[in-house]
């Protein structure tokens, strides 16, 4: 009998943060030690945003280096796991009666190869990655991803990849702005609690907006989050706020 996976999201921040020094790849690593080796990965990554819900489709995905002005070695980096393709008819059926439509035309983008590449090196695992409709509300998001918690019983690792906060605009040398931090604390309590009102409600205040001014890198945290039933735990692991304004909190759930 397979055991259940566990869950996992991470704020990914920089690009960067692929490279060996990271000080958030021991983190990163320390948790894919700590799981049962999965059949497969769904990722979930901030950087991939359609209209519909896709699923790369590929035998042999490419790793896809969705940014620019960064050091050479960034984009010299491959991560070549095999693709998933056999999960696709599995999703459909879960996701249903939404079209979940197979795409030949994305990858693997940074915020799924930067953290696998430290928690899976071998690239020995398939994986998917699962694109955001951009037309979902928060609350949309976390509906359509419980459909997807039947996947854990069946070995698959469901991965979200974006972070809590994650404002380009305000990034700085030094401590964090208070905002980041005081709605980094607010979520993180909510999630402890399965307050998932709370963890939707990305617009109920200032801290709220400066926080999350873009929604994409906040959606995956849903996607995790609704996989957690009843008496899980949820552990929390690289806890603070980068830059200012780039939330690194992640957290397993199971």
């Amino acid at each position: 009998m397979t055991a259940k996976m566990p869950a996992v999201f991470v704020g990914h921040g920089s690009p960067m943060n692929a490279l060996p020094g990271s000080p958030y790849a021991a983190g990163w690593r320390a948790v894919g030690e700590s799981l049962p080796k999965p059949k497969a990965i769904l990722a979930v990554s901030a950087h991939w945003e359609t209209n519909g819900t896709r699923l790369t489709g590929q035998a042999a995905p490419p790793t896809i280096h969705d940014f620019r002005g960064f050091p050479q070695a960034l984009f010299d980096i491959r991560y070549p796991a095999p693709g998933a393709p056999d999960l696709a008819g599995r999703i459909g059926d879960l996701l249903a009666p939404t079209t979940l439509v197979s795409d030949d035309g994305w990858g693997f983008d940074h915020g799924t190869w930067s953290v696998l590449a430290h928690m899976y090196p071998d690239a020995d695992i398939p994986v998917a990655q699962l694109s955001l409709d951009r037309r979902l509300s928060p609350r949309e998001h976390y509906d359509l991803a419980q459909k997807l918690q039947p996947l854990r019983d069946e070995g698959v690792l469901i991965f979200g990849s974006g972070d809590i906060v994650h404002n380009l605009r305000a990034l700085r040398q030094g401590p964090a702005h208070p905002w980041a931090e005081r709605f980094d604390t607010r979520i993180q309590a909510a999630l402890a609690a399965n307050d998932i009102d709370t963890v939707a409600a990305i617009e109920a205040d200032e801290d709220a907006r400066l926080s999350v001014p873009d929604h994409e890198h906040y959606w995956p945290i849903l996607y995790v989050a609704a996989q957690r039933q009843a008496g899980e735990p949820i552990r929390f692991f690289n806890q603070g706020v980068d830059m200012g304004a780039i939330s690194m909190t992640s957290f397993v759930v199971g």
